[in-house]
């Protein structure tokens, strides 16, 4: 049960790092205009990069200031759990961008759907938050898709917009409730 309270307790910081990098790569994409499909899975795919850096450095510093393992059994459980569908989404996004077979929202909701995998696979190691987070990114992922498929399938936007909803604002979303259910340090 203690573990579920660390866990709770280390997720609201990667989440508002893992948010804020999500919603700086989106005014960074809609301010230069970097619309094209390699300049779009550029961004994108050096944004989940900075991202997944950011997250294993805070969990790292984490670890040593309460002075436990970093490469803990739960942590290498919860890894495995991300890795292949986190993997399988940068591989196909990247194959996407350089081969030149980039739509944007195509990509936007690959990798929506991957992620979405990827936190309810982790969330079967780590508090029952992550699973459902992970479901509520498979949901607005389909949902999303089927609406703009069906009932706006010529709206102009940019895929921007749907990466820094997705990728920025339900992070923060989620820290921010992460942050303001915390229990406190000690209770489990």
């Amino acid at each position: 049960m203690e573990r579920s309270a660390l866990y709770r307790r280390a997720l609201a910081p990667i989440m508002f790092f893992v948010g804020s990098i999500g919603v700086l790569a989106a005014v960074a994409g809609l301010v230069f205009h970097l619309d094209s499909p390699r300049a779009f899975g550029g961004l994108w795919l050096g944004a989940a990069l900075v991202a997944v850096a950011g997250a294993f450095l805070i969990v790292r510093r984490q670890a040593l200031k309460d002075h436990e393992p970093f490469w803990s059994p739960p942590t290498r459980r919860v890894t495995q759990a991300l890795l292949p569908p986190l993997t399988a989404g940068m591989c196909l996004g990247a194959v996407f961008v350089l081969v030149g077979l980039a739509n944007e929202f195509a990509l936007t909701f690959i990798w929506l759907l991957f992620y979405g995998c990827a936190l309810h696979a982790a969330g079967f190691f780590a508090p029952r938050g992550v699973k459902l987070f992970g479901w509520i990114y498979i949901a607005l992922a389909c949902g999303s898709l089927l609406f703009l498929g069906i009932f706006q399938p010529d709206v102009e936007w940019s895929a921007h917009w749907l990466m820094g909803l997705f990728f920025g604002v339900l992070h923060l979303a989620y820290g921010a409730y992460l942050h303001l259910t915390e229990k406190g340090k000690n209770a489990a």
